[in-house]
């Protein structure tokens, strides 16, 4: 219990009257996520951490550091490891391109993995510096449900979107070497694209392959 004076001014009097006010007992139930694992992946191997409850006790956690190889077989032990632990997430971060064979096996396994943006994560205080420390720092982390993951499209737009990625990619190196061809016939004084607006169409493939039979 608290006292307070409180002054009031009443019919010209000041009248000094005692407030009460109350703490309340508040009990909070810490939410995490009963069985988590978080990877800090590199290119031939991953540090994995695994956390659990305890038996018969709600507010102990049973922890494991391992580390695997990212060899296919190597990483098929690791989700069979993880989905006969009962793992609800598995949080990994967005390390280059070395993040996606791991997601795509442990996805295919039917473990529910997380990709979060390592930009997010550096935000937060007292990340450690090693390998093993990080998995297990971003596994505490994970647990309390303080990281949010980024958007992952599913398999058919992955493929849609690697198919496109690949034709985009494709057509720009035919336009840098439709270029380099331009460019070397102006170096050899071949004007070819004066006399034709395209030195690739029907006419100009015929031009050219007249020049490389030696006809002038």
């Amino acid at each position: 219990m608290i006292p307070q004076a409180a002054a009031v001014m009443f019919g010209g009097r000041v009248r000094e009257e005692m407030t009460e006010s109350m703490l309340a007992e508040s009990q909070d139930e810490e939410e995490i996520i009963a069985r988590v694992a978080a990877l800090d992946i590199g290119k031939a191997e991953l540090v994995c951490c695994v956390r659990i409850p305890a038996e018969g006790n709600r507010k102990k956690r049973l922890q494991e550091v391992s580390t695997h190889s990212t060899m296919t077989r190597s990483l098929g032990e690791l989700a069979n490891r993880l989905v006969g632990l009962g793992i609800e997430r598995v949080v990994m971060e967005a390390t280059g391109d070395y993040w996606k064979p791991v997601f795509y096996l442990l996805e295919a396994h039917g473990l529910q993995p997380w990709l979060v943006n390592a930009r997010d994560v550096r935000h937060l205080p007292g990340r450690p510096k090693t390998d093993v420390l990080d998995a297990v720092w971003l596994c505490k982390v994970a647990e309390r449900q303080m990281l949010r993951p980024s958007f992952v499209p599913p398999v058919e737009i992955r493929r849609l979107r690697d198919l496109t990625r690949y034709r985009i990619d494709l057509v720009g190196e035919r336009t840098a070497e439709k270029n380099r061809v331009e460019k070397l016939l102006e170096d050899a004084c071949i004007k070819l694209s004066v006399v034709a607006s395209d030195i690739f169409g029907v006419s100009g493939r015929d031009m050219m392959a007249a020049l490389i039979a030696g006809e002038r």
